[in-house]
This record gives structure tokens, sequence and C-alpha cells, in this order.
């Protein structure tokens, strides 16, 4: 997806839901968009990751910037699991659309945890931030576990 295409995308998915569904054209422009935002969280994560790793020097500033990137997207691509957007070029899994109960309260979580991320990243403390962090991460890898190829 052109950087263009996702900031209108990304611009009409925070003015609201009703919009929002007007997006996605064709279940392959779902895939793309919830791929393009799982990739930027990808980013976040794994920047953060490193700084409380100690791979790179941590940079209390740099890491609230990342958190509240993660909190922004990890909103974000959960109204792309649209109908038909199982085929294609992803590796979601039908489970999605077979328990989307299930699927949306992981979901949930994830948003969730990366909202209290934000705030636990506000105090700039590695230790208040490290178990914030990891239950993000955990989120993550829950949904991964159910949902995902």
């Amino acid at each position: 997806m052109k950087l263009k295409t996702l900031l209108a995308a990304t611009l009409i998915a925070t003015s609201g839901s009703a919009l929002a569904n007007s997006v996605f054209e064709k279940p392959e422009d779902a895939i793309e968009y919830r791929q393009s935002v799982f990739s930027l969280i990808r980013v976040q994560i794994g920047d953060m990751g490193d700084m409380l790793k100690g791979k790179v020097p941590f940079d209390a500033a740099r890491f609230q910037q990342r958190a509240d990137n993660a909190a922004a997207l990890s909103q974000m691509p959960w109204e792309a699991f649209t109908a038909g957007s199982d085929q294609g070029n992803t590796d979601a899994l039908a489970a999605i659309w077979e328990d989307k109960a299930t699927f949306d309260k992981k979901a949930n979580s994830f948003a969730q945890y990366a909202q209290e991320l934000a705030v636990a990243a506000k105090s700039g403390d590695k230790k208040q931030i490290a178990p914030a962090f990891k239950n993000w991460a955990k989120g993550c890898k829950d949904c991964h576990k159910s949902f995902k190829d």
C-alpha cells in the first residue's frame, strides 16, 4: 500500500467506524491495510524490546514515542478483518471468523495492554514499563497462537 493510501486509510479509520468500512472496496484492500498496520506495530515492539533487553540504550523519550505509536496502532487493524478477507495473501486463519467473539476479546485486550504501556512509559521508569511491555507482547503472542498461520 502506498504511503498516501495508508495515510488516507488511517485518517478515515480514526474519523469514525461508519466511514471506515467504505475504505475496503475489495478484500485484498483490507488484507493490505491490516498487514501494513501490523508491520508498523512490529517496528514499535522491536525497538521497545531492544531497549528493554539492553540491545540499544534505553531512551525514555523514544520509548514513550514508540509506546504512544503502539497505543494508536493497536486500535487500527481490527476493522480490516472483513468478510472475504480470509482469502488471498494472508496468514489470518479461518478461526478468526469462526470464533469472532474470542478474536475480538483478544484484539481488545491487545489494544488495552498497549494503552497501559503508553501510560507506564510516561513514568520513564523501566521497572514500571517492563511489566506493561510484557503484557502487551503477550497479548500479541496470544492472538498469533490461535489466529495466525
